[in-house]
C-alpha cells in the first residue's frame, strides 16, 4: 500500500489538516475554527482541548476527502503558533485568563500582557538574549510565565506541565513529554548548540528559578521530525487513524512554512521564507551563526539539521489590513468579499493614477509594535496625510498605502539581514497573503526581489508533512525528506519601472521612524 502522511497546522483562528503522498503532493485539506477569548486589553487565550478537537475533526475530514484508508497514513506531525499551554501535574487544564476558569489554559502568541516582564528580561543583559535579537519579546514564553506567576499565583502553583502548542498536540497524540528543538530554541531560550542548553541562572534572575518544577521538560530537546512513537489508542480513534501511525516532533507554524518552501534548496543563503498571514515571519538560514540586533536568533537546528536560522517579522500585517477596514467609516467586517471589493477598486484607481495613487499618504505599520528590525514592542503605528474624505475611495487609498507600508517594512527587515552577511534576492511566500494580489505585487516591486509562490498547495502543511515523513521512516532524515517532497513555485520578478516610486516611499518610511522616535523622546 502507498504510504501517506498527515500534517496538522494550527493557526490563530483555525486548525487545518492535509493528507499528502510521499512525494509531497497535497491530496486533500480540511479546516475547522478554534475559539479565542479576549479577556482584557492585550490579553488573548485559547482552549487547548477545543484546539485538539478541531485538529481531530480536520484530520478526519481531510482523510475522507483524500479517499485514503486510515491504515495508509504512516506518519503525522503538528505545527502551531507559539502559544503557551498550561497544564496541571495530572495533565488537567489550568486557566490563565484574568476572567477566571480553567477552560482558557493557553496564552495566544499575539498576547502582549507581559510587556513589562519582557522589558525586565531584556534588562538582565543575559547571554541568552544574544540568541533572541538582543531584546526579549512579549511574544516569547519566558515573560508570559513571569506574568502568570505574578498575577495568577494559584494557577502557577497548580501548573505541572508547560508546553508550546505544537508540543502539546504531539503530546496529546503520542503521550510523549518530549519537546521540539524548534519550539524550545525559538521561544524558550534553549541554546541547542551548547552542552548546557538551559541557562538556570537566567531563569533565577527573572524570578523563575522554579520553572523546572512546573514545566516537566526533558534536559535535551528533540530535533524536528524525530519519531516520538506511535499514536496512542485514544488519539488514533479521535483522529480517525491507527496506532501504526508514527508521530513526528513538530514545529512552530512559521518554521514549518520555511521548511516547506526553502528546505532542500541549494544556495539557501540567497533565499528567504516569508510566511505571511495575520502577522508575517521571515526566515533565513545559513551554515554559520549570524547574530545581530533586531532579528531573533540565530537558532541552531530549529528548522533543518546543521543550519542556523535568523527570524524576523512584522507583528501585524494581515491583521493590520483587517484593522484598517474595520476602523474606516466606509469599511465594515473585513471578510474575503470586502477585501476583494477594495482590491478591485484600487486596481481601477491605479489605472488612472498609477503608482502615485495617494502618494502623500504614508503609513508606519507598527500598530502592534515592531518585531524587526527595531525589536521595539512599544512602537506605535503612524498615518500621515489624512483628509476629511470618508468615502469608500478614501478607504481604498488608505488600504493601498497600508499595503505599501507592509511591503516597505519587509524591505526594512531584508536590509538588516543583507547588511549582516546574507545575500537574499529571492522571497518564497506562503500563507494568506498569496491570495492578496496587491501584496504579492508589492513584495516584488518594493523590495527588488524575485517572489516565488508555491503552486503545490499549502507550504506550511507541506513542511509539517516532511517532518511526518522523517518520523515514519519514509526518508532517512528530514533533509532528504525536504529534497524529495519539495514542490515547484511560480516566480514573479520585480518591475524596474516601479522602483523609483517605492524607493522614494522607503526614504519617507525611514524618516517617519526617525521622527516618531524624536516625538517619543519629547514625551
Amino acid at each position: 500500500m502507498a504510504a501517506h502522511l498527515c500534517a496538522v497546522d494550527v493557526g490563530t483562528g483555525s486548525a487545518r489538516a492535509g493528507i499528502f503522498d510521499q512525494r509531497g503532493k497535497l491530496l486533500a485539506r480540511a479546516e475547522f475554527p478554534i475559539a479565542m477569548n479576549r479577556s482584557a486589553a492585550g490579553h488573548c487565550e485559547h482552549d487547548s482541548e477545543d484546539i485538539w478537537q478541531a485538529a481531530c475533526a480536520a484530520v478526519r475530514a481531510a482523510r475522507v476527502s483524500a479517499d485514503v484508508e486510515p491504515a495508509d497514513v504512516a506518519g503525522i506531525s503538528f505545527d502551531a503558533t507559539c502559544s503557551t499551554v498550561f497544564r496541571g501535574r495530572r495533565g488537567e487544564q489550568v486557566g490563565v485568563s484574568a476572567g477566571g476558569g480553567d477552560r482558557w489554559d493557553t496564552i495566544v502568541w499575539l498576547d502582549h500582557r507581559a510587556l513589562a516582564e519582557a522589558d525586565e528580561c531584556t534588562a538582565t543583559g543575559h547571554e541568552v538574549l544574544g540568541y533572541a535579537g538582543g531584546v526579549m519579546s512579549p511574544e516569547m514564553a519566558t515573560p508570559k510565565l513571569m506574568w502568570v506567576k505574578r498575577h495568577l499565583p494559584e494557577s502557577w502553583a497548580r501548573t505541572g506541565q508547560l508546553f508550546d502548542l505544537a508540543d502539546f498536540l504531539c503530546h496529546k497524540a503520542s503521550g510523549s513529554l518530549a519537546r521540539s528543538q524548534c519550539t524550545r530554541t525559538a521561544k524558550w531560550t534553549y541554546l541547542a548548540h551548547e552542552r548546557e542548553a538551559w541557562r538556570h541562572d537566567f531563569f533565577a534572575a527573572v524570578g523563575l528559578g522554579d520553572i523546572f518544577e512546573h514545566a516537566a521538560v526533558p534536559e535535551r530537546a528533540s530535533p524536528v521530525g524525530t519519531d516520538l512513537g506511535p499514536l496512542m489508542p485514544a488519539a488514533a480513534e479521535a483522529l480517525g487513524l491507527t496506532t501504526a501511525c508514527r508521530v513526528g516532533a513538530g514545529m512552530i507554524d512559521a518554521f514549518a512554512g520555511a521548511v516547506g518552501v526553502i528546505g532542500g534548496l541549494p544556495g539557501i543563503e540567497r533565499h528567504l521564507a516569508l510566511i505571511a498571514g495575520t502577522s508575517s515571519c521571515v526566515m533565513a538560514m545559513s551554515p554559520e551563526p549570524r547574530a545581530f540586533a533586531g532579528v531573533w536568533g540565530p537558532y541552531f537546528g530549529a528548522a533543518l539539521p546543521g543550519l542556523w536560522l535568523s527570524e524576523g517579522g512584522q507583528s501585524a500585517t494581515g491583521a493590520l489590513l483587517d484593522h484598517i477596514v474595520r476602523w474606516h467609516g466606509a469599511g465594515g467586517e473585513p471578510d474575503a468579499a470586502l477585501h476583494r471589493k477594495i482590491t478591485e477598486r484600487i486596481m481601477q484607481l491605479r489605472a488612472g493614477e498609477g503608482l502615485d495613487l495617494a502618494g502623500r499618504l504614508h503609513v508606519l505599520p507598527d500598530f502592534h509594535g515592531n518585531r524587526s528590525p527595531l525589536a521595539d514592542p512599544h512602537a506605535l503605528g503612524v498615518i500621515s496625510g489624512l483628509t476629511l474624505d470618508s468615502s469608500f475611495d478614501s478607504l481604498c487609498r488608505l488600504y493601498w498605502r497600508t499595503a505599501v507600508a507592509i511591503a516597505l517594512g519587509l524591505r526594512h527587515v531584508l536590509d538588516a539581514l543583507n547588511a549582516n552577511g546574507y545575500g537574499i534576492d529571492t522571497l518564497h511566500v506562503t500563507g494568506g497573503h498569496t491570495r492578496n494580489p496587491l501584496l504579492m505585487e508589492l513584495y516584488a516591486d518594493a523590495t527588488g526581489c524575485t517572489v516565488v509562490e508555491p503552486v503545490g498547495g499549502d507550504a506550511v502543511l507541506l513542511g509539517t508533512a516532511m517532518a511526518a515523513a522523517a518520523a515514519a521512516g519514509l526518508y532517512p532524515n528530514l533533509t532528504e525528506a525536504c529534497t524529495a517532497m519539495r514542490q515547484e513555485g511560480r516566480a514573479r520578478r520585480p518591475n524596474p519601472a516601479a522602483w523609483p516610486r517605492f524607493d522614494r516611499d522607503y526614504r519617507v518610511f525611514l524618516e517617519m521612524h526617525r521622527q516618531r522616535k524624536a516625538l517619543d523622546d519629547l514625551v
